[in-house]
């Protein structure tokens, strides 16, 4: 539904007036379907510009989240190195026994 524009807004239907026959539809049952469309038709306008708001308060916040995941990607040098040495270590143990480190 991406790109699509409402043709009717509900004053349009409100505001339609159709032509009346000898043979024609009942007027006040017609009003009556009438009111009930425009009813929803009212809530579906309102649950989609809702709907919009959120969508573009997520998309926000996704970009936020996004740019600040980027700039936590470098790890604190000194933990990481911290971890290599001890990495080392441990393989050096394993490696030449731990004879070498008593």
């Amino acid at each position: 539904m991406a790109n699509q524009t409402i043709r009717l807004t509900a004053k349009d239907i409100l505001e339609k007036e159709f032509k009346t026959s000898i043979k024609g539809y009942n007027q006040d049952d017609v009003d009556k379907f009438l009111d009930t469309i425009i009813q929803d038709y009212e809530q579906f306008q309102s649950k989609l510009e809702t709907l919009e708001k959120e969508n573009q308060q997520l998309r926000r916040e996704m970009k936020k989240l996004s740019e600040t995941s980027t700039r936590q990607v470098t790890p604190a040098v000194g933990s990481t190195n911290y971890d290599i040495l001890q990495r080392l270590s441990n393989l050096e143990k394993k490696v030449f026994g731990s004879k070498l480190f008593d």
